[in-house]
């Protein structure tokens, strides 16, 4: 399988950059205005727009209906170690939906982007 490509919405291009570069190991590909950027962190390119940032994605519908960031739909990134992990963001302010669950699958928690776009954070049995 290629690259798989999800776009996200939020309020703060450059604060969804810093999250998501210096916390869940993406990298900037593109940052050409301060309504869009491209990252990507192995075969998943995160595409982030601002409402009425320009471009297609942040265009208001025929109806009048904004994009908005937040919602349940959510990429999930695996993780080694997932506490260790939830610690560090907790640190730095992170928004947490609920606590880590464990189940037959792994261990899992939903953090909030800066703009509230859920994060599942995934551990998978050892």
């Amino acid at each position: 399988m290629g690259t798989v490509s999800v776009r996200y919405i939020v309020n703060d291009v450059d604060a969804a950059i810093g999250f998501y570069t210096q916390h869940l190991g993406f990298q900037v590909d593109m940052h050409p205005a301060p309504g869009f950027a491209m990252l990507s962190r192995g075969d998943l390119r995160l595409l982030l727009n601002t409402p009425g940032g320009g471009g297609g994605a942040g265009q208001s519908m025929p109806d009048g209906r904004r994009p908005e960031p937040g919602g349940w739909n959510r990429i999930q990134i695996e993780v080694e170690d997932l506490a260790t992990l939830v610690e560090s963001l907790r640190q730095q302010g992170a928004h947490f939906r609920n606590e880590i669950v464990i189940g037959n699958g792994g261990k899992q928690i939903l953090v909030d982007d800066p703009s509230g776009n859920a994060i599942e954070l995934f551990e998978p049995p050892h």
